[in-house]
């Protein structure tokens, strides 16, 4: 099987894969012919990662190959997965396993996770559910895959974030927006935190259609076609001030009144 070839001399084993080469390795291995974009994030060395995508872009199908091609080339990996439910988490792993079909590999759990994918060379995948209370417990985590972001909590990100302190592991997050509200965002808007921050709107897929678009913002209305398609955080409809005029109203400049 090709990965048991691979293990004794791949780059990866020792440090990061060669750029050029897990994008071949997608495409001839995996049979995942990147675009760029997609090409870009499989070759990111980036401990920081953000993706905000359209839908349909392929954001859990691009870093389900980053996540295979780490477990096969670096032995004893952990790679979690974290989304708002047990289900979402369970689909980026079907994807997984699916790749890991293609390289002889013969899918099976871990033994202790109810969703997982072990790899004979001890690597793990494990998908979390989004329950803060319940994803406690691992460390040494080399790959943090968070899906659906915008949606994912924010105490379920604070509780996960912790297990890449020692093994200095890497983490990507994506999603399409769902307003000007929880971490995703917060990472998304300001610039003074190191991320690698990849955009790519509907328009710009080569696998949509403009006719598709056209007929989806008729149905959906301006509103829900921008945040799906478009890649732009709008502001929740409840909202009396828009936030970005909330937040230019706020200085540090002037004193508290004291009282007494």
């Amino acid at each position: 099987m090709y990965w048991i070839s691979q293990l004794e001399n791949a780059p990866g084993r020792t440090g990061p894969p060669g750029e050029c080469g897990v994008v071949e390795w997608a495409r001839e291995k995996l049979g995942f012919d990147a675009d760029p974009t997609q090409a870009r994030v499989l070759v990111s060395r980036s401990r920081r990662g953000l993706l905000n995508c359209t839908r349909q872009w392929g954001k859990s199908t691009v870093t389900a190959a980053k996540a295979v091609h780490l477990a096969v080339t670096c032995a004893e990996s952990l790679i979690l997965v974290v989304s708002p439910s047990a289900r979402q988490s369970g689909e980026l792993l079907r994807k997984a396993e699916g790749f890991a079909r293609k390289l002889g590999i013969r899918p099976k759990g871990d033994g202790d996770n109810e969703i997982s994918l072990a790899f004979p060379n001890g690597s793990r995948m494990v998908g979390l559910p989004g329950n803060e209370d319940t994803v406690r417990g691992f460390s040494a985590v080399n790959l943090l895959l968070v899906d659906e972001a915008s949606r994912v909590s924010d105490e379920l990100y604070m509780a996960v974030r912790p297990m890449l302190a020692v093994s200095r592991g890497t983490i990507w997050a994506m999603s399409t927006p769902f307003g000007k509200r929880g971490f995703f965002y917060e990472a998304w808007a300001n610039e003074k935190e190191e991320w690698d921050r990849v955009r790519v709107t509907a328009e710009a897929c080569p696998r949509i259609s403009q006719k598709f678009l056209v007929e989806e913002q008729r149905a959906m209305g301006d509103r829900c076609y921008r945040q799906e398609y478009l890649c732009e955080f709008g502001d929740s409809v409840s909202s009396v001030f828009d936030r970005d005029d909330i937040e230019r109203a706020i200085t540090d400049d002037i004193r508290p009144l004291k009282f007494g």
